[in-house]
């Protein structure tokens, strides 16, 4: 019997939407085990076998996108327009890491000497426990699960209490793709403890946690007290600094989309924005004339390019950081848009917020928002840019935007950053290592840098036997 039920509230109404059964202490208990047992004998298959199962997989995934964008939307409050695009990326993305897994595996031979046979293999680490979060719940999974189980290993998915069916969806299609029973496990969670329960169990043997960095130390803090590696994708509040020199409509269209797509609720959105004082006020002004074409509304509106965000306490964060920095000299410089002022009734709707006048002392420009606001403060030449920009905790991603793209690689090697653009944000290519340095995590995934945390390295020395 399930002794907690966990409920989905609706971003779009605030109302429930769909309930859960949680695990009993006992029945959590086993899934360590029955992970082992099947890890025991799908680490023995080839890595044709499991490319095979990724392939299909991935080939099913595609063909459901329709139904998985749409349980998207109802679920964490995407607008539909552009629900089923995550199911298109998350899919290339994994075709991506399955193209590259013969090379990412493949043994490393070690120097030639006469009469041995030396080299490493990279071996299948065991039971992994893969938890994600809501807001990219596909793209999130598919980072972890693909090189994962490429590499031999079982995997336990938990994922958050707002997308529940993501889990169950990519379950049912893995086993109908062929792979065996209980390679792939999921359970629904709504209690600390038990989470930690399963985060201490010996038999785990990895940890791979995408969240909040209070969720992330809480994970850490579970772990700490045994030798398990813990993969970390925390928050971030990723900067932009538009130069002089850039075409100001072209800078605030793409900046705009990095800041509001997804209502804000991205870990690599950008969140401050340094602009170059002698284009300061017509950025402002192409800004707004940007906002001026958005609408903020029911996201199952094809015409909706802005839905809710995820919950009113969501809502509630967003709208204190506006009211601290309004409260300590910003101005709210957001044009005039009906949609703005007049969502749909009763769900978590906060309208895009353009702030100048912003300072570092506002909590807008230091505590992750995760909501649709773009705060823009001038500065006065690179220096100072790339100095604010690295005034932060986070280091996740940043961007610079400029027509003389070498001095903004220039500029990027000083950014403090695990990933930086130059004219593009908000962007995760599959070939490229995904990490955040500083708050915001530790560990990779992507590229072939993101199979290394899901395999140990065994060497192997083969000496002929003296004649």
């Amino acid at each position: 019997m399930s002794t907690e039920v966990i409920t989905t509230i609706s971003p779009s109404t605030n109302k429930p939407v769909l309930t859960r059964n949680g695990l009993s202490d006992s029945d959590v208990a086993l899934l360590p085990a029955l992970s082992t047992k099947a890890f025991n004998a799908f680490r023995l298959t080839s890595l044709e076998e499991r490319q095979a199962i990724v392939k299909r997989a991935l080939k099913l995934i595609s063909d459901n996108q329709d139904v998985l964008a749409r349980e998207l939307t109802e679920q964490m409050g995407r607008p539909i327009a552009y629900a089923a695009k995550e199911i298109t990326t998350a899919v290339a993305r994994g075709e991506y890491l399955l193209k590259i897994s013969s090379d990412a595996l493949r043994d490393t031979q070690g120097e030639p000497e006469k009469g041995f046979k030396r080299y490493i293999r990279k071996a299948a680490i065991g039971p992994v426990l893969i938890l994600f979060a809501w807001n990219y719940p596909y793209l999130i999974l598919v980072n972890s699960l693909i090189p994962a189980l490429l590499a031999g290993n079982s995997v336990i998915i938990k994922p958050s209490p707002q997308t529940p069916t993501i889990a169950e969806q990519v379950q049912e299609i893995f086993v109908e793709a062929g792979l065996p029973d209980n390679v792939i496990q999921y359970f629904h969670c709504g209690s600390l403890a038990r989470l930690e329960s399963i985060v201490r169990s010996p038999q785990m043997k990895l940890i791979c946690f995408t969240g909040s960095v209070a969720g992330g130390l809480q994970v850490q803090r579970a772990a700490s007290d045994r030798v398990v590696p813990v993969g970390l994708e925390l928050g971030g509040k990723d900067p932009a600094y538009v130069r002089e020199d850039v075409d100001v409509k072209w800078a605030a269209e793409e900046i705009v989309d990095g800041a509001v797509f997804n209502s804000g609720q991205s870990c690599c959105s950008i969140e401050r924005v340094y602009v170059a004082e002698n284009i300061h006020d017509a950025f402002i002004s192409a800004v707004q004339d940007v906002l001026k074409g958005y609408k903020l509304g029911d996201p199952f509106d094809l015409s909706t390019n802005v839905g809710p965000v995820v919950s009113k306490k969501s809502a509630e964060t967003i709208k204190a950081h506006v009211e601290d920095a309004i409260d300590k000299g910003a101005k709210d410089s957001t044009p005039e848009n009906e949609s703005f002022v007049s969502p749909p009734a009763g769900g978590s709707y906060v309208r895009p917020t353009l702030l100048t006048n912003v300072t570092h002392d506002m909590d807008v420009m230091n505590d992750e928002t995760f909501g649709p606001i773009i705060p823009v403060m001038r500065v006065g030449n690179d220096e100072e840019a790339v100095r604010l920009m690295n005034d932060s905790e986070f280091g996740l991603t940043a961007s610079i935007w400029t027509k003389d793209t070498a001095k903004g690689e220039e500029l990027a090697e000083h950014v403090e950053a695990g990933t930086v653009f130059v004219n593009r944000c908000d962007f995760p290519s599959p070939d490229l290592a995904w990490t955040g340095w500083k708050s915001s995590g530790k560990g990779v995934t992507l590229s072939k840098f993101g199979f290394e945390q899901f395999v140990k390295l065994k060497s192997f020395h083969v000496k002929q036997y003296p004649s």
